[in-house]
């Protein structure tokens, strides 16, 4: 199931606002610890989870590692939650909450 390490991965808070930050733009590890007042070591560690999950990548500029946002882990995890999207509709068609024909008067 590829979708358990992007789970897991989003459990975290602090993980879902690195990604937050690099749905703006691409950020070095030390732009991402002062924006988010983590220490450096903890944010290269939350990266690698978030890399572990295909949710992150990461490039070499020079000494530093750039990390932006991949979509392959979010695109494992849509199409998990959209596995349920058809059984939802199906339930909602079921319970149907729309008031019921009126009564004719006799």
């Amino acid at each position: 199931m590829a979708y358990d390490s992007v789970l897991g991965a989003l459990a975290d808070g602090t993980r879902r606002r690195l990604l937050e930050h690099l749905k703006q733009h691409p950020h070095a590890v030390g732009e991402l610890a002062v924006a988010l007042r983590v220490t450096q070591p903890a944010v290269s560690q939350h990266l690698r989870v978030l890399e572990h999950a295909r949710l992150v990548q990461s490039t070499h500029h020079g000494r530093r590692r750039i990390y932006t946002l991949s979509h392959d882990g979010l695109g494992e995890l849509k199409r998990y939650l959209e596995s349920f999207w058809g059984d939802v509709l199906s339930a909602f068609a079921a319970d149907d909450p729309s008031p019921p024909d009126p009564v004719p008067a006799s």
